[in-house]
């Protein structure tokens, strides 16, 4: 019967293209979301801070100098002890270790040899002498403050972290690791 209705269904290609359409969007979707419960901005935060200490203690030594990390409760900087002037100096002038504000939401807790220290920003507009000392030293000698120093996440309580020890040696803690019981 030419005249009379076929009863048309999907074919295999039509499905198929239905199917890799469907696994390209939840794909994307679980990218977007970060199913694995990291924070990647506070992980890149922490690795950049571990590298820049790495790097200053290196040049610490090799230079003969004493660096320090000034922390403030949502921003950082370090410094460089001037033996002329007796004093410690921002280290503007060297763009990897200029001033640096954390992203909002994101605060620093500091502990320096396990005891939590309270963090309070540095007033620009009070010139009454000399910027405050850092609160973590790396000396010349190669030693330096032990510190651990997280960022936290306001938000989501989401916390990534930066340990140095006495030596000089860094490591960091990701996101996605659970954090610490404390008794």
């Amino acid at each position: 019967m030419p005249g009379a209705l076929r009863n048309r269904g999907f074919t295999l290609v039509e499905i198929l293209v239905v199917v890799v359409i469907m696994a390209i969007v939840v794909s994307l979707a679980i990218l977007s979301i970060g199913t694995t419960g990291r924070d990647s901005q506070l992980d890149e935060e922490t690795r950049r801070i571990q590298g820049l200490i790495d790097i200053l203690h290196e040049r610490a030594i090799l230079e003969g100098r004493d660096f320090g990390l000034r922390i403030e409760p949502t921003a950082y900087e370090f410094a460089v002890y001037d033996t002329n002037r007796d004093r410690w100096l921002t280290m503007n002038d060297e763009s990897e270790f200029r001033h640096r504000n954390l992203p909002n939401g994101v605060t620093f807790e500091l502990q320096l040899d396990s005891v939590a220290v309270v963090l309070k920003p540095v007033d620009k507009n009070l010139n009454d002498g000399p910027p405050p000392a850092p609160q973590v030293a790396i000396a010349a000698s190669g030693e330096g403050t032990p510190f651990r120093l997280t960022l936290l996440r306001d938000a989501t309580q989401a916390r990534a972290s930066v340990d140095g020890d006495a030596f000089g040696k860094t490591s960091h803690q990701s996101s996605d690791h659970p954090p610490e019981k404390r008794s």
